[in-house]
């Protein structure tokens, strides 16, 4: 590893001959630079550490370049050969129609009569805001007994936001993951609408409310799956350091946080204690406490820490089970998802040599 331009592994080695050359060191000072040495090694290793050879993420890679994603190649800019794109085609049903008519006054002389029209067509959005009043009718009796009638069961308030404006709040800010403070902005700079930061944290309050039961729906789904994928990652929360669970498969997905990271935060949704396929995970030990699945480690992180172990300790063997592993996804890949007998055997033996 070279740091600042030395190379440190050579030079502690260089230290190193050197003391056992020196024969006048005393034990325990003979002892203290060694100790000394395993440190600086230890942090020098630590320099290393990013994305690409351990779980840190792309964020914390300091003045990192642009590396070409796998399959980018030498390819043109702009939309790429048999890419369905996303080119604006005209619609048949276009929402407002506006006819312009041809100048008379500018053409020669003569008969004219009309023989259709080109078309074309600009699609544009409207950014307003809409108020809609409600007026209840009120009729009074002959006795001066009133009657009003009903309004609809989501308007209870005199002034009150549309459930629109609260789907748009909670998209922007959960899915997007704008800060509450950019969203009010938003509302109020491009649609007029006077919006506080507390009322779009009630909005996601009562979309969580509303999502229960599909979060039930979705845990049930999770539960019942052959595969299932987990992991964990640290996120700030106010200033504090929490984790994001996740458990997903093909077509489900379930993110929370908690303020833990081990048995009791992954326990709190009830996915892994009742899951019985096969459990995908970075082999962190609190997964193996669930016995009664079949566990699978994540070739991501293997492919991370083989890359660390060929960078920082020259471990040549490292490099060949990446490549490897990369092979054997190729072809996994390649001949549907799954390998024939003899070519898994034949992969198996190849690991098995390494």
């Amino acid at each position: 590893m070279t740091v600042d331009g030395i190379d440190v592994e050579a030079t502690i080695k260089k230290v190193q001959e050197l003391l056992a050359q020196e024969q006048n060191l005393s034990p325990a000072f003979s002892t203290t630079l060694e100790a000394l040495l395993v440190v600086v090694q230890v942090l020098a290793n630590r320099l290393g550490l990013n994305s690409r050879n351990s779980s840190k993420p792309p964020s914390s890679d300091k003045n990192r370049p642009r590396e070409k994603r796998t399959g980018e190649g030498n390819r043109k800019a702009g939309g790429q050969t048999g890419s369905a794109g996303a080119t604006l085609r005209q619609t048949d049903d276009p929402d407002e129609i506006k006819v312009l008519a041809v100048d008379r006054s500018i053409l020669p002389p003569g008969q004219y009569r009309e023989v259709g029209f080109e078309r074309r067509q600009v699609f544009d959005i409207d950014i307003s805001r809409l108020v809609t009043e409600y007026r209840a009718e009120v009729l009074e009796d002959e006795d001066g007994r009133r009657f009003v009638a009903p309004f609809p069961d989501h308007v209870t308030k005199a002034v009150q936001y549309g459930n629109n404006v609260k789907a748009h709040a909670v998209y922007l800010s959960q899915y997007q993951l704008i800060p509450y403070h950019r969203v009010r902005e938003y509302f109020q700079d491009q649609i007029g609408l006077p919006i506080s930061a507390g009322s779009i944290y009630n909005f996601n309050q009562q979309a969580y409310t509303l999502l229960e039961p599909f979060e039930q729906k979705l845990i049930e789904k999770l539960k019942a799956s052959p595969l299932l994928h987990t992991d964990e990652t640290g996120i700030n929360i106010s200033g504090k350091t929490h984790w994001l669970h996740c458990h997903s498969n093909e077509n489900w997905t379930l993110f929370y946080a908690h303020t833990h990271r081990g048995t009791d935060a992954m326990n709190e949704k009830g996915v892994l204690p009742q899951f019985n396929g096969i459990l995908c995970h970075d082999h962190w030990k609190p997964y193996y406490r669930y016995t009664a699945c079949l566990h699978a480690l994540c070739n991501a992180h293997h492919l991370r820490e083989l890359e660390r172990a060929y960078e920082q300790d020259n471990q040549q063997w490292a490099r060949q089970m990446q490549t490897l592993l990369q092979a054997i996804l190729t072809d996994v890949k390649a001949q549907g998802d799954v390998l024939p007998t003899e070519q898994a055997e034949h992969y198996t033996q190849r690991y098995r040599a390494l």
